[in-house]
C-alpha cells in the first residue's frame, strides 16, 4: 500500500510538471499554427528507430515537444484523429500575422513554402493578416500560390444543431463548389486618379474549365440530381458570359446530370426560400465567397461549414471562420468546422471508413446535447469547453473504429512532382490567331473637363496626326456610361473617362498595337492618359463591352 501510495504520489507530481512546463511555454494566438498530414512510408519498417533512420518520422521526444498547438481547436481534431489511429505524421510551421512581422511580407518562411511544396498536404486553421499594413491576406495567398482551384464547401444539417429549417424539418445537404484563383480576388488594383480607384476582374476559360469539371465530377460521384452554375452574366457579359459559356461546354460529357444555371441574386433568394432545390452549385469566386456564407447560415453558421481547397498537386483543408481573438486561450472554441474539414482530408485520400466514423460520433455527440457555447444549448446542461467536446466525440466513435488500424496500400496519396517550369494551362497549339485582330483601344483619361471638352482635345489631336486616318473617336463613357457623342445632362461624371478610338474600316483587317500606342501617346501629351485596353475581336465577335446607352 505504501509503495502504491508513492507511485501514485510521483504521477500526480510528474503531471504537474507537464503542466507547468505548457503554460511556462511560449505561446501565441496571433497565428495559428499550420499543420502538414503526410502518410507513413514504408510500411514494411516496424521500429520506432528503422522508421526514423528513413526520415518518415522525428524523434519521439521531439515530436512530443512541438506539440505545442496555437489553438485548441487544432489540437482537438489531432487528438480526435489519433483516437481512431489516423496513420498520419505531423510537420507543424508557422504561417501568418507573426512572420508578417517578422518581415515576410507573404506571411510565410521560405521553409514554411518548402514544406508545403514537399509534403502537398495542408491542414490548417484560420490565420490573422495584420490590418491597416498593405499586406496580402495569408489565406488567400496559400490557395493561390499553390494553384488550389476548386474551394468546395458542404453544408449539411447536423443532429443538435438547431436552425430555422431544423426546426421546420427541412434537412439541407449542399455542396458548392467556387472557383478559388481568379475574378477580382487577383488583387490587381490601381488608383486611376486621385477619386478613382480599380481592379481587374479576371476570368479564363482554362480556369473556368478546371473548375467546372471538377464540379461535374464530384457531382456524379454524389449521385447529385442537379448541378447549378452561378453567375451574373446579365450584366458582366463577357466575364460570367465566359464563366457560364464553359460550364455548359463542360456539361455536354456529362449528359447523366440535369445542368442548369441561375443569376447570384436569383439563387440567394431561392436558397434561403427552399434550398433542398439545389444540389451542387458552382460559382465564380467572390459570389461564391458571398454565397458559401449564406449557406453556412443555413445550417448554423460557419462554425459548421468545413472546407477543401483542391488542386492538380496540392490541397488545403481548412476551417473558414475567423480567428475569433476574443476566445483566444479560453478552450472555448467549437472544434467541428476545423474537425470536418479534416474528415475531408481523410475522405480525399482514402481514409473514409476512418473519415465517417468520426462523422457517426460527431452527429450522435451533438444529439446527445453534448455542445459548445456558439450553439443552442438543452435546458440543464452546461456547454462544454473545446477539449471536453473532443472527448465527447471520442466517446461517442464506435470501439471497432478505435481498435482498427489502416493498411498503408488503403492511403491514395502521392507526394507532388516538382514541375521544371510553371504549367501553361492555356491550349496554345489549338489558337487560331488568323482568327483574332485588334480593331481600336479603350484609352483612361484623367480630367475634370467636361465630357464635349475632352471630345475636341482628343479630335485636335486626331485631326493633326497622320496616323490618325484610319481611326475614329467612336464613345466616351463615365462610370461605364456614354455622355459622348449622345447622352444625358442628367448623368453625372467624375473625373475619369473611358475613350474608344475604333478602326472606320474593320473588314480590310487589323490594327497594329504599335500605332495605337504612338497615337495615344500624342493624346497623353494633351490629357493624362491613366491606362489603355486593345479592343480584340475574336471570330468576328467583338471582345469588348458597349457603354450603358450606347
Amino acid at each position: 500500500e505504501t509503495q502504491e501510495k508513492q507511485t501514485k504520489q510521483k504521477r500526480k507530481q510528474r503531471t504537474l510538471l507537464e503542466c507547468c512546463s505548457r503554460l511556462a511555454a511560449p505561446r501565441t494566438h496571433h497565428a495559428l499554427l499550420l499543420l502538414f498530414a503526410l502518410p507513413l512510408a514504408h510500411p514494411t519498417t516496424t521500429t520506432t528507430k528503422e522508421r526514423r533512420r528513413h526520415g518518415t518520422i522525428k524523434a519521439p521526444h521531439r515530436c512530443r515537444a512541438r506539440r505545442r498547438y496555437r489553438t485548441r481547436n487544432m489540437a482537438a481534431a489531432i487528438k480526435i484523429f489519433d483516437a481512431v489511429k489516423v496513420p498520419f505524421h505531423y510537420n507543424y510551421i508557422d504561417m501568418g500575422k507573426d512572420i508578417y512581422l517578422k518581415g515576410y511580407s507573404n506571411g510565410m518562411t521560405p521553409e514554411a513554402k518548402d514544406t508545403v511544396e514537399r509534403l502537398g498536404i495542408l491542414f490548417k486553421g484560420p490565420m490573422e493578416t495584420p490590418k491597416g499594413v498593405g499586406v496580402k491576406s495569408i489565406n488567400v495567398t496559400a490557395r493561390k500560390v499553390w494553384s488550389t482551384f476548386a474551394n468546395k464547401r458542404v453544408f449539411k444539417t447536423l443532429p443538435g444543431v438547431e436552425t430555422v429549417y431544423s426546426r421546420a424539418g427541412i434537412n439541407v445537404d449542399l455542396t458548392l463548389f467556387r472557383e478559388n484563383i481568379e475574378d477580382t480576388y487577383g488583387g490587381i488594383e490601381h488608383y486611376q486618379t486621385n477619386d478613382v480607384a480599380q481592379t481587374r476582374r479576371l476570368i479564363t476559360r482554362p480556369g473556368s474549365l478546371q473548375i467546372h469539371r471538377m464540379a461535374f465530377e464530384v457531382a456524379r460521384n454524389k449521385g447529385a440530381h442537379r448541378i447549378t452554375c452561378c453567375h451574373k452574366a446579365n450584366i458582366h457579359k463577357l466575364t460570367d458570359g465566359l464563366f457560364l459559356s464553359t460550364f455548359y461546354e463542360v456539361a455536354k460529357d456529362f449528359p447523366d446530370l440535369k445542368a442548369d444555371d441561375s443569376i447570384v441574386d436569383d439563387l440567394a433568394m431561392k436558397l434561403v426560400m427552399d434550398p433542398r432545390k439545389f444540389d451542387v452549385v458552382v460559382l465564380p469566386n467572390l459570389q461564391g465567397d458571398i454565397m458559401s456564407d449564406l449557406c453556412a447560415g443555413l445550417v448554423g453558421g460557419l462554425g459548421m461549414a468545413p472546407s477543401a481547397n483542391l488542386g492538380e498537386r496540392i490541397s488545403i483543408f481548412e476551417a473558414v471562420h475567423g480567428t475569433a481573438p476574443d476566445i483566444a486561450g479560453k478552450k472555448m472554441a467549437n472544434p467541428t468546422a476545423l474537425l470536418m474539414s479534416g474528415l475531408m482530408m481523410l475522405r480525399q485520400y482514402g481514409l473514409g471508413e476512418k473519415a465517417d466514423a468520426i462523422q457517426r460520433g460527431l452527429e450522435a455527440a451533438l444529439a446527445s446535447g453534448d455542445r459548445t457555447r456558439d450553439l443552442v444549448q438543452l435546458p440543464g446542461r452546461s456547454p462544454l469547453g473545446t477539449d471536453g467536446f473532443a472527448d465527447s466525440v471520442i466517446h461517442h466513435i464506435a470501439p471497432e473504429a478505435k481498435a482498427t488500424s489502416v493498411a498503408f496500400s488503403d492511403i491514395k496519396f502521392t507526394a507532388p512532382v516538382k514541375p521544371a517550369a510553371n504549367p501553361m494551362l492555356s491550349d496554345t497549339a489549338a489558337r487560331d490567331r488568323t482568327k483574332e485582330k485588334t480593331v481600336g483601344t479603350d484609352f483612361f483619361v484623367d480630367s475634370e473637363l467636361l465630357p464635349n471638352q475632352v471630345a475636341d482635345v482628343i479630335q485636335g489631336v486626331l485631326s493633326k496626326e497622320k496616323d490618325a486616318a484610319p481611326f475614329a473617336l467612336t464613345m466616351i463613357s463615365n462610370r461605364g456610361t456614354q455622355v459622348w457623342p449622345t447622352g444625358s445632362l442628367f448623368t453625372e461624371v467624375v473625373n475619369h473617362y473611358r475613350c474608344r478610338l475604333e478602326l472606320k474600316n474593320k473588314e480590310e483587317g487589323g490594327a497594329k498595337e504599335s500605332d495605337l500606342l504612338e497615337l495615344v501617346s500624342d493624346i497623353s501629351k494633351k490629357i493624362r492618359v491613366c491606362s489603355l485596353e486593345m479592343l480584340l475581336e475574336i471570330d468576328g465577335k467583338k471582345g469588348y463591352s458597349l457603354a450603358q446607352g450606347q
